[in-house]
Order: C-alpha cells, then sequence, then structure tokens
C-alpha cells in the first residue's frame, strides 16, 4: 500500500495541501488541555480546503501525535475546526480525474477511512467544532468526532456525491444513518443531491441532529470550547435520540430505503448507479460493523471511480465551477459600465421575476412599465408580494424589505427611463413588437444605456436592425422559473459592441447567473436543441406511436422531465411558436406538429392530465383534437432517432459557432435546462454511446476528458 500511496502522491504534483495545524488550548473551567487540529490549505476563503493525498497524510501525522499525547495524559480531549468559512470541502477531486485506477480509487477509500477513523478512536473523546462549509469528507470527518458543534452562520452542509456520481466514501454512508436514523440519512446522501445538489444550513444541521449544539458565528469557538469544557466535566449530557430502538429494526430501515429508491427512480430513472449503490451501503450500516461498513464504501468508492457517469459528472462539475465562472468569448471586464438603474418594459410574469430579481441581487431602483396601470400596479405588487414571502421566511428583515419595496416603481410612460442604465423588454414575442418598443426605448435613455431582449428564439439584429444605435443591443434570455435556473444566454447580434456586451456579463455576475455567450441565430442553444428533442418526439407520436411510448423513450437518460412533461410546463403556445421559428429557419430539420397547432387553436394547455395517482393520460376531448399516422415506432427506436438528431444539430450548431466550444453546450444544458452531471451536459453522452462518431465521423471531446481514458 505504500508503494501505491507513493505512486499516488507522486501523481497529483500540483495538490494544493490542507495542513492540519495542532495548537494546544487551555479549556475553561480547568478542565484540562484540548489539542486543537485546524484545517488550513492557506489560501482565502475562495479556494475552500480539500484532501489530496498530502492533506491526508498531514492529518495523519497531526493524530498519531494526538494518540501519543492522550496516551501519556498530556492532553484531554482533541478538537477539529477548519479556518474561516469552511471546515472542509471533501476529497479533492483530482484524484479520481484522468488516468486514475480503479487501484488507486480503492487505495483513497482506504486512506481516508483510515486517517479518519482515528479522530474517533482515540483514548480521549474528540470534538468537531464546524465553523464553515462542511461538505462530503468534510462533513465525514465530523461525523467520525465523539462530539460535534456547529455554528449557526454555516451555509452548507452537505453529502453531495450521488449528485458527482460518487458515493459518501470516507464513512458517510455508515455513520450517519446510525447517527440520525435512516430516513433523515437518505435526504443528506439521496434526497437532497438529487434535488439540485441541495444542502442544509447550520441551524438545520443541528435540527436533524448532526450536531449536539449550535452556537452564533460571533464567539463560535470560544462557545464550543465552553461546551466541550462542560461535556467533559459531566455538566452537559449528549442525548441523541434520533435513534430509537424503533429505528434499529429492519422494517424501519427496508421502509426508508424503498422510499429514498423510489425518489431516486423518480429523478433519474436507474440512469446512474451511485445513488442506488448508496441506498445498498446505507441499508447494510443497520448491522454491518465498523470495519464491514468502511471495506463496502471502498469497494463502492472504487467501482464508481470506474463509472463513466462519474467522468461525465466530474467534467460537469468543472464545467460549473470553474469554465462558468470564466465565460469563454466575454470582453474584458473593465469595458463595462456600471448599472445603477434598471427599467423592466412589461409587467406580466416574466417581467415581475426579473424585476424582483434586478432589485433583490443589484439594489438599485427598478422600474417596471406596461401598457395600462392596472397592468403595472399587478406587476409591481406581484415583487412587493415576493418579498413579503421572503420577510415571512426570515429571508430579509424588515427594514431590508421595506428598503426593496421602495425600490421598485411603475409607470405606463417609458419616458421614466430617461435616466436608466440597462433596459430589458420582456414583452410578447413577436418581432415586430419587440422592434417598436426597442424603438422607443431609444428615443428616450441616455447615450450610454444598454438595451436587452429576453427573447426566447428571434433574432436579437433584426430587432434592433432599424434603430440609430444597433450597438448596445444585445440578447439576455432567462429560463423560467427565473429564480431558480441559473444559466442566462448572452446574445451577440452582429453590430453589438464590446463595451455593451462587457456590462451584460458583469450585470449576470452581479445576479448571480451563468453567463453563456451564443451567437445570434434562430433559438440560440438550450431552446434550438430542446424543440429539435421534443420535434422528434411529437413527430414520432403523430406517425402513430403510442403517446406514453413516446414520452418515456428517453426515460434511460434520466433526463429531469419527459418532453411532454415539458410541453406541459412550457405550455403548448410557446412550444408551437419556437418550433415555428425553427422551422422558418431549418425546414428541413424543424417540423410543426399539426396536432400540436389543433391543441393551441382549442385553447388547451396541456397534453397530459393527471388522474388522482397522478398518472397522465390524455382527456376525451383532447384526444378528440389529435390525428394520428400508422407508423408505430418502439421506445428504443425513438430514442435513437431523437440521439441521432440532437447529435447532428450540436455539431451543426458548432460548424456555425453558435457556442465557442461543445463545453458551452453543456453548460447550457445543465444550467438552463438541468440536464443531469452524470451525463455531462450532453456530448459526453454522446461519445460514449458512439453517436457522435456515427452521425459526425467525429467525438465532441477528446477522450479522456469526460469519459474513461
Amino acid at each position: 500500500m505504500t508503494d501505491l500511496r507513493e505512486q499516488a502522491e507522486a501523481a497529483q504534483p500540483d495538490e494544493v495541501v490542507t495542513r492540519a495545524l495542532a495548537r494546544d488550548v487551555a479549556l475553561p473551567g480547568g478542565a484540562g488541555t484540548l489539542l486543537l487540529i485546524t484545517l488550513d490549505n492557506g489560501l482565502d476563503h475562495t479556494r475552500p480546503s480539500t484532501f489530496g493525498l498530502r492533506g491526508l497524510r498531514s492529518l495523519e501525522e497531526a493524530l498519531e501525535v494526538a494518540t501519543t499525547r492522550a496516551t501519556a495524559g498530556e492532553i484531554v480531549a482533541v478538537g477539529v475546526t477548519g479556518k474561516p468559512f469552511f471546515l472542509a470541502a471533501g476529497a479533492d477531486l483530482n484524484l479520481l480525474k484522468g488516468e486514475a485506477t480503479r487501484e488507486q480509487a480503492l487505495l483513497v477509500g482506504r486512506l481516508g477511512h483510515d486517517v479518519f477513523r482515528r479522530l474517533g478512536e482515540l483514548p480521549v473523546p474528540s470534538f468537531a467544532f464546524v465553523n464553515g462549509a462542511a461538505l462530503g469528507g468534510g462533513l465525514e470527518i465530523a461525523l467520525h468526532a465523539t462530539y460535534r458543534t456547529i455554528s449557526s452562520s454555516v451555509p452548507a452542509v452537505a453529502l453531495p456525491e450521488c449528485f458527482l456520481g460518487l458515493i459518501p466514501g470516507w464513512g458517510g454512508t455508515y455513520l450517519l444513518p446510525r447517527l440520525i436514523g435512516p430516513a433523515a440519512a437518505f435526504e443528506l446522501i439521496i434526497k437532497n443531491p438529487l434535488s439540485n445538489n441541495r444542502m442544509l444550513n447550520g441551524r438545520k444541521a443541528f435540527e436533524r441532529g448532526i450536531a449536539d449544539a449550535v452556537f452564533e458565528p460571533a464567539d463560535f469557538l470560544e462557545q464550543s470550547l465552553f461546551w466541550a469544557a462542560d461535556v467533559l466535566r459531566g455538566q452537559v449530557t449528549v442525548s441523541r435520540p434520533a435513534v430509537s430502538e424503533v429505528d434499529e429494526a429492519e422494517e424501519v430501515w427496508a421502509a426508508a430505503a424503498a422510499e429514498a429508491k423510489a425518489f431516486a427512480d423518480s429523478k433519474i430513472g436507474g440512469a446512474a448507479p451511485a445513488p442506488y449503490r448508496a441506498i445498498e451501503l446505507v441499508t447494510q450500516a443497520r448491522t454491518a460493523s465498523r470495519d464491514e461498513g468502511f471495506a463496502a464504501e471502498d469497494e463502492a468508492l472504487a467501482d464508481m471511480a470506474a463509472s463513466p457517469e462519474l467522468r461525465a459528472g466530474l467534467y460537469a462539475f468543472d464545467l460549473v465551477n470553474k469554465r462558468a465562472k470564466r465565460p469563454a468569448g466575454a470582453p474584458d471586464k473593465s469595458l463595462a459600465r456600471k448599472v445603477g438603474s434598471v427599467g423592466v418594459v412589461g409587467a406580466g410574469l416574466m417581467a415581475g421575476q426579473l424585476a424582483l430579481l434586478f432589485v433583490r441581487r443589484l439594489k438599485v431602483p427598478v422600474t417596471l412599465t406596461d401598457l395600462d396601470q392596472e397592468r403595472v400596479d399587478k406587476g409591481v405588487q406581484y415583487v412587493h408580494d415576493e418579498i413579503d414571502k421572503l420577510l415571512l421566511k426570515g429571508r430579509l428583515t424588515g427594514d431590508a424589505g421595506n428598503r426593496l419595496k421602495a425600490l421598485v416603481r411603475g409607470s405606463t410612460d417609458k419616458a421614466v427611463f430617461a435616466d436608466a442604465d440597462v433596459v430589458i423588454e420582456a414583452v410578447f414575442e413577436d418581432l415586430e413588437v419587440k422592434k417598436k418598443v426597442l424603438a422607443e426605448l431609444e428615443a428616450v435613455v441616455p447615450e450610454h444605456c444598454v438595451l436587452l431582449t429576453n427573447t426566447s428564439s428571434l433574432s436579437v439584429g433584426a430587432m434592433a436592425a432599424d434603430l440609430t444605435h444597433p450597438e448596445r443591443v444585445a440578447g439576455f434570455h432567462f429560463f423560467n422559473p427565473v429564480a431558480i435556473l441559473p444559466l442566462v444566454e448572452v446574445v451577440r447580434a452582429e453590430k453589438t459592441d464590446d463595451a455593451t456586451l462587457a456590462t451584460v456579463f458583469q450585470l449576470g455576475r452581479a445576479l448571480g447567473k451563468t453567463c453563456v455567450l451564443a451567437a445570434d441565430a434562430p433559438a440560440f442553444v438550450v431552446n434550438r436543441l430542446l424543440t429539435r428533442v421534443m420535434g422528434e418526439v411529437v413527430n414520432a407520436a403523430d406517425e402513430g406511436s403510442d403517446l406514453h411510448v413516446a414520452d418515456e423513450a428517453l426515460a434511460p437518460l434520466g433526463l429531469p422531465m419527459s418532453p411532454f412533461l415539458l410541453l406541459n410546463l412550457v405550455g403548448p403556445a410557446i412550444a408551437l411558436h419556437v418550433a415555428e421559428t425553427l422551422h422558418g429557419a431549418y425546414p428541413d430539420r424543424f417540423t410543426v406538429s399539426e396536432n400540436l397547432g389543433r391543441l393551441v387553436a382549442a385553447g388547451k394547455p396541456a397534453i397530459w392530465s393527471y388522474d388522482e395517482t397522478g398518472k397522465p393520460y390524455v382527456d376525451e376531448e383532447t384526444a378528440a383534437l389529435f390525428q394520428f399516422g400508422d407508423k408505430v415506432s418502439t421506445g428504443e427506436e425513438i430514442r435513437d432517432r431523437t440521439l441521432v438528431a440532437l447529435t447532428q444539430e450540436i455539431g451543426l450548431m458548432l460548424e456555425e459557432g453558435v457556442v465557442q466550444e461543445a463545453q458551452d453546450i453543456d453548460l447550457c444544458m445543465i444550467m438552463g435546462a438541468g440536464w443531469p452531471f452524470h451525463l455531462g451536459g450532453i456530448t459526453p453522452y454522446l461519445d460514449r454511446e458512439g453517436y457522435s462518431e456515427r452521425v459526425l465521423g467525429r467525438r465532441f471531446l477528446p477522450a479522456g476528458e469526460s469519459t474513461l481514458p
């Protein structure tokens, strides 16, 4: 093992080492000396501490010293905490990238267990003082401690491994369910990762029983040391009632596992192995010894490391955490203009969501306009009501809420934009209507004002063609719901200048959004690809395939929703409009379904209705609208034709320069359409399944970048 460890360390020459820095602390009230270990990689809060092999070695050495000193009676306890804002963010994922083998992954699992368990098996009690984010291995090291305190300001406590295609491999699947019970453990291990990687804050973690005490951040470490001293003197008794006799019953664990599996099925439909392997590990933890539980985690970690889903997940992780922060093609940010006031043309639902986002993130005056006062008032009231909801949830103070409300106003006169720095239109998706709005804006806004359109499919250049200054117009396409989906497609028209584009990118960053540069091509990126996918599935149904078979054909990919459910969400009218736009641009590849047209003409809001069990069906009135052919395809045939079409469309978009690289396609599909990490967005999946070479004669990405070497 030593030789393999040395080889693995040599293969990770660029590791940012997290040091385990130890110092003696005299506990209050004469309770004795605690050896406090601080995990610190020497960098600021923008680079969290992670555990590579050298970092594990540093912690191992510190715990060896602790063991020796505890045995000698020099210390009465050991504590672990982190640098400001972070306990630790888990393993250094570079350990599992590139040429990493199953044998090396097995080493990583065993080494992490060997080091971490030393904390929980010391001759004296151990304490984890969770002062900041504790993710993956960061939470697992805390679980190994005898006791845990947590700061109420901690923003993130999570075991996100299943989101990436991994399993919690350093004790999480064994220790957590035995601490808080299987159902609560599955929340962190399965449900939260598969729900857009949701995380607990410090107070919620305490309420779940993960921590034994919670303190405010101002004097967190001081209060934790007082508490630890009281525990050691017997003045505080730690009760952990979450694991009672009933929680040890086999049927309780089995029911929790069944619920977790049903949840995973609903999210990914069996398309990725990690969540199901994690469910098995948690279930085994009921009767397994610690050695058996940790050994099972080692084997599972090694198996996941050799899976294509993990490689795709790590690729997607890098896109979201690196490429998203440095958008390809963005001009120098020094060219960006300051944004001190914002205008929104339109006061409907999308406009209201935009106004809310602008005022919350920028805290600048935001003005909405519309055709009549009733619509304007309704739009402003929507923003106020949403702020009130945040107040009720405790996410804003009363003063902050009142200040935000005061910044939002409305008018029927676009002259109110005379001092605006940015104005975005969110009106009806019609080219002539949008051209008219932009012309009216140009007549009143100041010379420096940037004009934006939230169009989902129309040409930005065509909208700006008749303006005196088309160079200050850009596309700024948000996805619904605005507060949740992080993507904004930034569209550069032929005459859009660098200052405008730089301003838009900096605005997107200030709004907390991921911006991807797209050329001014019909429907840009996400809607173009989703419409191509939808078109193939709808065509198969129109030809005569069973509607349920067509809708479920893509289920093996584990997408967030089926095509017809997506159609229900966006609405048939919008889907038809985008299909017509793309059919006009690319009539050989994009069709307009006559059945969809009939659905829209009849005013139907969706294809599916749902029975009392949630099962979809077509009601009689809707069924009477449809006309089908007699060509019946299987789900496998529909899936194949759809993936062929998707591959073709991505290839054409890259040839046309719609985006800079395939990575931007993947980033858009992850952040704008919620496509899963285990697909890597989409191009890694198309590469590994052979579609890219079959359709295009080439891969989208180099071998090994997002797939197994």
